[in-house]
């Protein structure tokens, strides 16, 4: 049967798009997930691996391959459970795009990954990418061409053609990172009418105006909020309440917090902080930052001190550093916390190993629940509910 995906955006459906459907709302909520893991495919990875979490008891069954894929280093989920997009993190030679985003159907009963369509990402790396509240449109960031593209999903699940892509132009202060645009991250606001870009090699945040209907995307004014020079924004969240909004900045290993505008998409800053201890000295840098779905904490990822950074979010958006917590692996890259705010999953890279940890409520601390699963090297994490 085809689900058709032009969904009503109601209240549930923003909850449980924006990854808050659990705690948002007055329902219970479910307690079984398909957990998908994006990869590289370079070493013995063939594509997308899935597990099941029953999240009551923060158990996962042995991953399996779901669906075959070049390079699926990051996937996203439609709104509806039903379908799966994945990035295909490539270049190409002389200047030609070779960056591609594939379209699949979700078997629920198997966790099984059936391809639909693939489509020119308009970039060379793609590395990032996001599906609409409503479940209309998909955005899709360019790495190694500095590049946002906007596409739009049909009523199947497939994808069409990008109808709107936007170039980044310029550079920043680090010579061997900055010589130009590399957009690392693209998300969607709560209210559907912004999309935000974090582009490491501009040391900005970049907003654009979103209309899903036809897959547009405009500069906004004011079109980007800058970071410190050098620091290399790379992907970004916002809080749960919308008022706030986070960036971790890579090649500086920080966060930026800011207030966030919503009626103009505009951001000013509140301060950046560190993700390391003080008493760190060797290299590091930074990939991953999600808040978590109370609201209370955020979460970062480290890359050299192998960690996850906590830390407890006050009343006025800033940050206090709790803890950082050893991943059990090298390179954490993503990592995600299930819809119940229970668990987070976080993806060791370079030790083809996802470690489970445990989430204190009260608290936000991590603690390790034992539980390792065997993933060629992991970077992605995304829930599909079941409930």
């Amino acid at each position: 049967m085809r689900f058709h995906n032009r969904m009503r955006f109601t209240r549930r459906t923003f909850f449980q798009t924006a990854g808050f459907s659990g705690l948002a709302l007055a329902a219970k909520p479910a307690q079984n997930y398909l957990v998908y893991f994006g990869t590289y495919t370079r070493r013995n990875s063939k594509g997308i691996y899935v597990s099941r979490l029953d999240a009551a008891k923060g158990e996962l069954t042995p991953p399996e391959l779901a669906g075959e894929c070049s390079n699926p280093s990051f996937v996203a989920i439609h709104p509806n459970g039903r379908n799966l997009y994945a990035v295909s993190e490539l270049s190409g030679q002389g200047g030609q795009p070779a960056g591609a985003v594939t379209s699949f159907s979700i078997d629920r009963q198997s966790g099984r990954l059936t391809e639909l369509n693939k489509v020119s990402s308009k970039g060379n790396g793609p590395c990032h990418l996001n599906v609409d509240k409503t479940g209309r449109a998909l955005v899709v960031a360019n790495y190694g061409s500095g590049s946002v593209a906007a596409m739009p999903v049909r009523p199947d699940g497939s994808l069409g053609e990008a109808a709107s892509f936007i170039e980044h132009k310029g550079s920043s202060v680090n010579p061997k990172r900055q010589q130009g645009p590399h957009a690392h991250s693209v998300n969607i606001s709560f209210d559907n009418r912004f999309v935000v870009a974090a582009d490491l090699g501009l040391d900005q945040v970049l907003v654009y105006r979103f209309d899903p209907a036809r897959a547009s995307l405009a500069p906004n004014d004011p079109a980007f909020t800058k970071v410190q020079p050098g620091a290399g924004p790379r992907h970004f969240t916002f809080h749960p309440n919308g008022r706030f909004a986070y960036v971790i900045n890579e090649i500086h290993s920080t966060v930026t917090a800011f207030t966030y505008d919503r009626r103009r998409g505009a951001f000013s800053e509140l301060h950046t902080v560190s993700t390391l201890p003080a008493d760190f000295k060797g290299d590091n840098s930074t990939a991953e930052v999600v808040a978590h779905p109370s609201g209370k904490f955020l979460y970062g990822s480290n890359r050299g001190h192998n960690s996850i950074t906590v830390f407890r979010i006050d009343a006025t958006g800033k940050l206090a550093l709790t803890e950082n917590v050893s991943t059990g692996g090298r390179v954490p890259r993503n990592f995600a916390i299930d819809p119940t705010g229970q668990w987070l999953l976080a993806a060791n890279q370079e030790t083809d190993n996802v470690a489970v940890f445990a989430i204190d409520k009260t608290s936000g601390r991590l603690k390790a629940t034992g539980q390792t699963l065997k993933v060629d090297t992991p970077v992605c994490v995304r829930y599909v509910s079941l409930g």
